[in-house]
C-alpha cells in the first residue's frame, strides 16, 4: 500500500503541474527521480549492479544518463535530424512553396462549405511537410485564410478548418511514429505507418473531413453574422519572396525516399538520418547554384544544426524525461503490479485501451499539449500489453490519435491560442468550432482500432 500511496501521490502532483503549464520536462524529471529515491529508502534497487553507480542515490542520474545514450543511439538523433531538415526548408522558402502550390487551386473553388472538408484534408496532407501544429497554423493563417475569406468562408469556419490541420496524418516522418515504431518492435517505421497507423489513420480522416462540413455549416447557420469578425491584418504577413515553385518538392524527398527504399529496397541499410541528410545536401546544393555566395549559404546551411538543438530541447529531452518517470515507476514496482492485476483479465486489451486513451485526452485537454503524455505512456504500453496478452498496437495506436487529436480541442493548446489572435476572438470559440470534428474523428479512433486489433 506504501508503494501505491507513494506514487499515486507523485503522479497527481506531477499530472496538476503540467496542467498549471509548468514546464513539462523538468515536471517529469522531478516525478521519476522523486519516485526513484522512494524506491531506494524502501529498500529496492534502482539499476542493476552492472549499471549501477555504486551509490543507490546517485543512480537516479545514471538513469538520465543512460535514458540520454539510449536516445541518441536511436530515435532521439533521427528526431533531431528531421527538426534540422525542417529548420533549413522553412528558412529557404521550400515550405512556404509547398503551401503556396496547395493554395492555388484552392482559390478557383467558390462555394464555401465544398471548401471546408477539402482544406481539412489538404492541411493534413501539408503536415507531412510541416509537422509542428503551431507553425502550420502560422503559414495557413498568413497564405491559405485569405484566400478562403475571398471564397465567402466565414472566419470561424476557416479557423476551425486551420486549427485541425495537423492531426493524425500518416508520415515515417513524424517523431511520434518514429518513437512509436522503435517502442513497439517494429525494424522499420514505414512498417508502422503503412501496415497500422494509415489503416486507422486515413478512414478516419476521411470520416472527420465530412464532420467538418456538417458541422461548420451547422455552426455558421446558428451564429450567423458573428461567425464572420474582423482580422488583425498584421498578422497576416506572409513570405513575399517565394522560391521557384520547384522547392515544394524538397520537404517531400526525405518522405519519398523512406517509403520508396522501405517497400522496395529493403536489402539497401539506409536509415531516416541518412536519407534526410542527402535530402538536405541536395537542397544547399540548388541553393548554392540557385543564389550563389557560398558564405552565406554556409551561415543559412547552419539553420540545419541550429534546428537539431531544437529538437533535442523540444522532443529528445522531453522522452528522456518521460522515459524517467517510467523507470521510478518501474524501479517502485508499480508497473509489475499493474502488469500482474491485468494478466489474467478477460478483454484487459479493451480496458487499457479505455483507459489509457481517456488518460490521455484529460491530460491533453488541460495541459493544451499531447507530446508529454504520449511519450510518457507509450514506454509502459508494451511490457504491460505483454503481460495481459493483448496486441500492444490495440493500446498504443488510439493514445497516439488521441494526443494529437484533442490537442485542437484545448483551449490552452498553442495551434488554438495562434488561431484565435489572428481572428480576435476566444480561444473558447475557435474549440467550439474543432470540438466536433476531434471527437467524431477519436470515437472513430477507439472504434475502429477495437475491431481490428481486439
Amino acid at each position: 500500500m506504501t508503494v501505491i500511496f507513494i506514487s499515486v501521490i507523485v503522479l497527481i502532483l506531477a499530472g496538476y503541474a503540467i496542467a498549471k503549464n509548468y514546464e513539462a520536462k523538468i515536471v517529469l524529471f522531478t516525478a521519476g527521480i522523486a519516485l526513484m529515491l522512494s524506491a531506494a529508502m524502501l529498500g529496492m534497487p534502482i539499476l542493476d549492479i552492472k549499471q549501477s553507480t555504486g551509490n543507490i542515490w546517485l543512480d537516479p542520474l545514471k538513469q538520465i544518463q543512460l535514458g540520454f545514450i539510449k536516445q541518441f543511439g536511436g530515435a532521439g538523433i533521427i528526431i533531431m535530424v528531421l527538426f534540422g531538415f525542417s529548420s533549413y526548408m522553412s528558412r529557404i522558402g521550400a515550405n512556404d512553396a509547398a503551401v503556396h502550390l496547395v493554395a492555388k487551386p484552392i482559390s478557383k473553388i467558390r462555394s464555401p462549405y465544398i471548401l471546408v472538408p477539402i482544406v481539412f484534408w489538404l492541411g493534413n496532407l501539408l503536415s507531412l511537410v510541416i509537422p509542428s501544429a503551431a507553425s502550420l497554423a502560422v503559414i495557413l493563417m498568413a497564405t491559405l485564410y485569405p484566400i478562403l475569406r475571398a471564397a465567402k468562408m466565414s472566419s470561424m469556419t476557416a479557423a476551425g478548418i486551420i486549427a485541425t490541420t495537423a492531426t493524425i496524418m500518416p508520415t515515417p516522418l513524424g517523431g511520434d511514429n518514429v518513437v512509436a515504431a522503435r517502442l513497439l518492435g517494429f525494424e522499420h517505421v514505414v512498417d508502422y505507418v503503412t501496415l497500422h497507423h494509415a489503416v486507422v489513420s486515413l478512414p478516419v480522416l476521411l470520416l472527420m473531413g465530412f464532420a467538418h462540413y456538417f458541422w461548420q455549416k451547422y455552426m455558421d447557420k446558428r451564429q450567423g453574422a458573428s461567425a464572420f469578425t474582423e482580422v488583425d491584418e498584421s498578422k497576416l504577413e506572409g513570405n513575399k519572396e517565394l522560391p521557384p515553385a520547384y522547392y515544394a518538392l524538397f520537404p517531400l524527398v526525405p518522405l519519398i525516399l523512406i517509403i520508396v527504399l522501405g517497400l522496395c529496397f529493403r536489402e539497401i541499410k539506409v536509415g531516416l538520418v541518412e536519407i534526410t541528410l542527402f535530402s538536405f545536401i541536395l537542397a544547399f546544393a540548388t541553393e548554392l547554384i540557385r543564389k550563389g555566395n557560398p558564405k552565406e549559404q554556409m551561415v543559412q546551411a547552419g539553420l540545419f544544426f541550429k534546428g537539431m538543438g531544437e529538437g533535442f530541447s523540444q522532443v529528445v529531452v522531453l522522452i528522456v524525461a518521460a522515459g524517467t518517470l517510467v523507470a521510478g515507476l518501474n524501479a517502485i514496482g508499480i508497473i509489475d503490479m499493474i502488469s500482474g492485476v491485468v494478466k489474467n483479465v478477460n478483454n484487459a486489451g479493451v480496458g487499457l485501451m479505455f483507459i489509457f486513451s481517456g488518460l490521455t485526452a484529460l491530460i491533453t485537454f488541460i495541459s493544451g499539449s499531447g507530446n508529454a503524455v504520449f511519450y510518457s505512456f507509450i514506454e509502459l504500453i508494451p511490457s504491460i500489453a505483454n503481460q495481459a496478452h493483448v496486441d500492444p498496437i490495440m493500446v498504443a495506436l488510439p493514445m497516439q490519435f488521441t494526443s494529437n487529436l484533442v490537442r485542437a480541442i484545448s483551449p490552452v493548446s498553442a495551434v488554438v491560442i495562434i488561431v484565435a489572435s489572428v481572428i480576435k476572438v476566444s480561444p473558447v470559440e475557435v474549440v467550439k468550432r474543432t470540438s466536433v470534428p476531434l471527437a467524431v474523428g477519436t470515437i472513430a479512433t477507439l472504434i475502429y482500432a477495437y475491431f481490428l486489433y481486439a
